[in-house]
């Protein structure tokens, strides 16, 4: 019994020993972030802001005289150019009015050359002493009576010219054209309140947007030298349309809003711009020569204010404390805590601390292609 006890004594320690075995110390698997290299490139500074599309000239092409519509020769969207013929008013009510004041014209200016060849001989026979006085005056009256009938007569056959004119509705600018609003057989009027067809000017064209009053200093500082460049975009940011010129600046700021109205100038040959239309404006206010970007993902928000991960040349990752500036299409201006050539993380940084062990991986190309376009 006592053997047996002592055996059991001895079984427990050794029971302890095997399950007891020594741990390995394992480390930890690097881990995958996405990793690139701060630049050194010029920066453009720009404000991005929602604009409208504007037509500089819309005519609503209206009939001045009153008749019947002969004739329509333009069609729906048609571009039409300055002087271009768009309808015929029936013309041969005022042809007859203006062949009227010419003969009124010619007759008067028929006596006129009477009066003033007996005004003449007037004038002889008087001097000779051979008739009154009188007669000199009463033709040289009728001579001024006549020529004052003949500048009536001369402003009447103009204003009947004028009238027959109108007859032709031309189209007063170049643009395009709109739905039609009479048709060919109607009836019109001078005093119609509704138009033939409207015609809207696309080439130049202009885009008004709103931006905060903050920025007015910097934009008026800018255009002082030279007209900003304005570029016009999708609305996705993913397409250029054109590119134009700041044109004016608007002389009051919204009370309510604290906006200000801008507009640009753009040409629009290929019609990439309609009235109307929403599009996104970008406007260039300046360029940032030499300036250190990293893409704007790596910046990170901590209770000291912004940090970057930087990759240590034995892949491993630090916090570095940065100061940053403008963002532009997706590129982060960093005006102090790095420097051109370090790597920083662009990805992943939700499991990093200091020290932890990187596994570096380059960017995707969908990826870098959206960083580009400030996605």
């Amino acid at each position: 019994m006592v053997a047996g006890i002592v055996c059991l004594a001895i079984a427990i320690p050794a029971y302890r020993y095997l399950g007891a075995a020594p741990k390995k110390n394992v480390a930890a698997p690097a881990i995958p972030v996405v990793v690139q290299t701060a630049e050194r490139r010029d920066l453009p500074v720009t404000l991005d802001a929602i604009g409208n599309v504007q037509a500089q000239n819309a005519v609503n092409v209206k009939v001045r005289v009153d008749g019947q519509l002969q004739q329509v020769y333009f069609r729906e969207g048609q571009l039409v150019h300055a002087g271009d013929l768009l309808g015929l008013v029936d013309p041969r009510t005022y042809q007859a009015q203006a062949l009227q004041a010419k003969a009124t014209l010619d007759k008067d200016q028929a006596q006129l050359t009477s009066s003033l060849v007996d005004y003449t001989r007037a004038q002889k026979l008087a001097a000779a002493g051979a008739g009154p006085t009188q007669t000199v005056d009463t033709l040289r009256a009728q001579v001024a009576a006549l020529r004052a009938a003949i500048e009536g007569d001369q402003a009447n056959l103009d204003i009947a010219k004028l009238q027959l004119s109108f007859t032709r509705i031309t189209s007063p600018i170049t643009g395009r054209t709109g739905q039609r609003l009479i048709d060919a057989g109607a009836i019109v009027h001078g005093a119609d309140t509704s138009g033939l067809v409207t015609i809207t000017q696309l080439d130049p064209i202009s885009i008004q947007f709103s931006v905060s009053q903050d920025e007015l200093p910097a934009i008026m500082a800018a255009n002082s030298k030279a007209p900003l460049t304005v570029v016009a975009l999708t609305r996705d940011n993913n397409q250029q349309l054109a590119s134009g010129k700041l044109a004016f600046i608007d002389s009051q700021v919204n009370s309510g809003s604290g906006q200000i109205q801008l507009k640009a100038d753009f040409a629009n040959a290929n019609g990439m711009l309609w009235p109307g239309e929403l599009v996104s404006v970008r406007l260039l206010e300046g360029t940032i020569n030499g300036a250190t970007v990293v893409p704007a993902t790596a910046v990170q928000q901590g209770q000291q204010g912004s940090f970057i991960y930087l990759v240590n040349a034995n892949n491993t990752a630090s916090p570095r404390q940065v100061r940053v500036g403008e963002v532009v299409d997706g590129m982060q201006q960093i005006i102090s805590g790095i420097e051109p050539g370090q790597n920083v993380v662009t990805a992943g940084q939700f499991r990093l601390t200091d020290g932890t062990k990187v596994s570096p991986v380059q960017p995707a190309p969908a990826a870098a292609t959206l960083t580009g376009d400030g996605q």
